[in-house]
């Protein structure tokens, strides 16, 4: 019978503990959520350079839809709702065409259908090349999931193409070494990731950089390093960046490539093809090529279908002459040289508005004291200091190895109630 009470016995944390266990709660909210209130649906913004979205199975079962937040909130409470994390470059479809008539309650005036908008099987609740919901309700064991930076469908840690888990890059608390995760299928179009040094990857005790044929035409290992800058746009020095010193970085291992066009590298490029978008905001293409080589008529040959790891900051290496871009449009991945699409990106964003909401929520206390007379004032100094006295006595008088109840915590309030009262009367 004793192990029983035990057992029912609640878990005791102190007021420190809960406070810290609660704002953590809401700071990984508002990392998920990019700050989003969830006041306003965030339609009238358009296709959003990355947001969190949701597919509501209740009003599309076939998962061919995509709402915000707001409207998650608004339009969507008590159904079936799949949480998706973060899509990049979606509109919100909430109240369109594929709702069958029913229209959105923050924003009704909406196109038909968002043309740009993307799906996947995630939409569907369905996740990896196994799919599976996550949580897996059939699952002995929930696997940890990984999302590919270009398809960003979620992969199990088994399904990955690895021959164990251990190759994953991560320190020695389990934490991940690498920034972006690049799925087998998606490694085929960034292939090209080849021609760069080996210090882009992720390094674990194992190599997690897709082995590469050894054919006739190769890149010579050390003309890559030589046209590699020695800073990157913002002219932060690359082995700052990458945290080592670049005359100690490794050399690109040695490539093949089939039909390799060698690409001026003092030459200005210029992109006429219809298909090329214009370059990302406050971003302008480089009239150097760092890997020398036309990717748009050359490929890199790998050996076997394999993940890829990138290392910190690799992103800002990446090549950003007319020929490289031309290709990162042609292949969808032209988000790759944005530095706003990075989930570091977003999460920043999200504190910095934590931030600010935080500092407003102060500043609203302040102009609330601001707007009582002297009466006023006192008599709220005067109650804040009977309760902090009161807890006090309490805590002193308490006996520390027996929990704190309900019952405790209402007798402190109606001791404050009595003394109120007394000093009132």
């Amino acid at each position: 019978m004793a192990g029983a009470f035990e057992d029912e016995a609640e878990q005791t944390v102190t007021i420190d503990e809960y406070i810290e266990e609660l704002e953590a709660e809401e700071l990984e909210a508002d990392l998920v959520l990019g700050g989003d209130e969830g006041k306003e649906c965030t339609y009238p913004r358009g296709y959003m350079k990355r947001q969190a979205i949701f597919s509501c199975l209740t009003c599309v079962p076939g998962g061919t839809a995509g709402v915000c937040t707001a409207c998650s909130l608004s339009c969507h409470d008590g159904h079936e709702v799949v949480e998706l994390w973060t899509k990049r470059k979606f509109c919100c479809d909430c109240g369109n065409s594929k709702f069958g008539g029913v229209l959105c309650k923050l924003c009704p005036d909406k196109e038909t259908e968002n043309s740009e908008n993307s799906y996947n099987h995630n939409f569907r609740g369905s996740y990896c090349t196994c799919g599976r919901p996550y949580p897996d309700p059939d699952a002995k064991e929930q696997i940890e999931m990984i999302q590919c930076c270009i398809c960003e469908d979620w992969f199990h840690e088994n399904h990955l193409g690895l021959n164990s888990s251990d190759e994953i890059p991560r320190d020695e608390d389990g934490e991940p070494l690498y920034e972006d995760f690049i799925c087998q299928q998606c490694a085929i179009t960034c292939s090209f990731l080849k021609l760069y040094p080996a210090y882009i990857w992720a390094t674990s005790k194992q190599n997690n950089a897709p082995s590469v044929s050894n054919a006739e035409n190769v890149v010579d290992n050390g003309s890559l390093d030589s046209r590699y800058p020695d800073k990157n746009d913002d002219n932060v020095p690359v082995a700052e960046i990458l945290g080592h010193s670049s005359s100690s970085g490794s050399k690109p291992e040695s490539v093949s490539t089939k039909e390799e066009s060698v690409c001026d590298e003092g030459t200005e490029i210029n992109v006429s093809s219809e298909d090329t978008k214009p370059c990302p905001e406050n971003q302008e293409l480089s009239a150097k090529c760092i890997i020398g080589v036309d990717i748009n008529v050359s490929s890199v040959l790998l050996e076997k279908m394999e993940p890829m790891f990138l290392s910190k900051k690799w992103r800002e290496l990446l090549c950003k002459c007319g020929t490289c871009y031309e290709f990162y449009t042609r292949n969808g991945i032209e988000y790759l040289t944005d530095k706003e699409d990075t989930i570091e990106a977003y999460e920043k964003m999200a504190k910095s508005k934590r931030e600010e909401k935080l500092k407003q929520q102060e500043g609203a206390e302040l102009n609330f004291l601001n707007t009582l007379n002297h009466v006023q004032k006192i008599e709220i100094l005067s109650g804040i200091a009977d309760m902090k006295n009161e807890f006090r006595t309490f805590l002193e008088s308490f006996d520390q190895s027996k929990p704190v109840t309900s019952e405790d915590i209402k007798g402190v309030f109606e001791n404050l109630a009595k003394k109120k009262k007394q000093r009132l009367s």
